[in-house]
């Protein structure tokens, strides 16, 4: 399609009427059907979510984070305490509603209300939320705040371009991949050049679709396993968009 042009006969972006901008994320818990988004709190959840990253074998999931490993609880204690403060990012812990317990935090950081564009982002999640229905569930609630409750017109996603299961699950969670920012951050004293990824408010419906979808109960079997996959779910419905 043509871009508009204007009275000089330059191409000009498409309109967007009546925009007042997004409003500020919620403070308020958000509850799905496998877990609970809430704000971090340091009394309530300093000790699980450590015991839940010290079942790891190693360190390797925070290679690509600027912060961690932590060797004690009163370290973890102290860093969690920082995150609690912190307005922006807005960091959430990931409660497991079958055991109660905190088993991984995320955030929603770079708040541009003015635009409409926020971004996900310090993911840290432990082996007991990888690879689980809670922890695509969590990005999930995350997105219907985003879109469906604050009005934003474009949800973010960077990461290390050298982080693939990162990148991976970009792609799997729905987000498009737009380029590489070369350079872009020097952290743990070493370059990243960081990968980005968007979802886009036209996009949330049949994203917002495929999730129910992939969430409900009906999609698992008896021991567990997925009936249908994510991305396949993703690509019928927006394959179906475009007919």
């Amino acid at each position: 399609m043509e871009p508009r042009r204007n009275a000089f006969d330059q191409p000009i972006g498409a309109p967007v009427p009546d925009w007042q901008g997004a409003q500020a994320p919620s403070r308020e818990p958000l509850v799905g059907r496998y877990c609970r988004l809430e704000p971090v709190d340091v009394a309530r959840h300093a000790e699980d979510l450590y015991d839940a990253y010290s079942s790891a074998t190693d360190a390797r999931d925070w290679t690509y984070l600027a912060v961690g490993p932590f060797d004690s609880l009163a370290a973890y204690r102290e860093h969690l305490t920082r995150m609690a403060a912190s307005p922006d990012p807005l960091h959430y812990a990931v409660i497991d509603l079958a055991t109660g317990s905190a088993v991984g935090t995320l955030s929603l950081m770079r708040i541009d209300r003015a635009n409409g564009v926020i971004e996900v982002g310090h993911v840290t999640y432990s082996p007991r939320l990888k690879r689980t229905r809670i922890a695509t569930e969590a990005l999930f609630l995350l997105m219907t705040q985003v879109f469906d409750q604050s009005g934003y017109r474009r949800f973010e996603w960077k990461c290390d371009s050298l982080n693939g299961p990162s990148r991976t699950a970009a792609l799997r969670y729905g987000f498009t991949f737009e380029g590489i920012f070369r350079q872009a951050i020097v952290y743990r004293e070493r370059n990243r050049d960081t990968a980005w990824f968007s979802i886009i408010d036209s996009e949330w419906p049949a994203l917002r679709s495929s999730y129910a979808r992939w969430l409900d109960a009906a999609n698992f079997d008896t021991q567990g396993q997925q009936l249908e996959k994510l991305v396949d779910l993703i690509a019928r419905e927006r394959a179906a968009a475009i007919r």
